[in-house]
């Protein structure tokens, strides 16, 4: 597997996180702004599907 396959997988997981992160968040439900919560949650996702991918082979 190439480095294009672990990005390939890293954004997959990023996309799929951050839908499900927005389509279930409240707006009101804490101190912080939905923006902030789908960035970190984008990264994470991000940084997990890519180095799951990286070192699963």
């Amino acid at each position: 597997m190439g480095l294009g396959k672990h990005l390939t997988n890293g954004i997959v997981s990023l996309v799929v996180s951050v839908a499900a992160t927005v389509f279930a968040a409240d707006d009101g439900d804490g101190p912080w702004e939905l923006e902030q919560v789908a960035l970190a949650v984008a990264v994470s996702a991000f940084l997990s599907g890519f180095f799951t991918s990286y070192f699963a082979e």
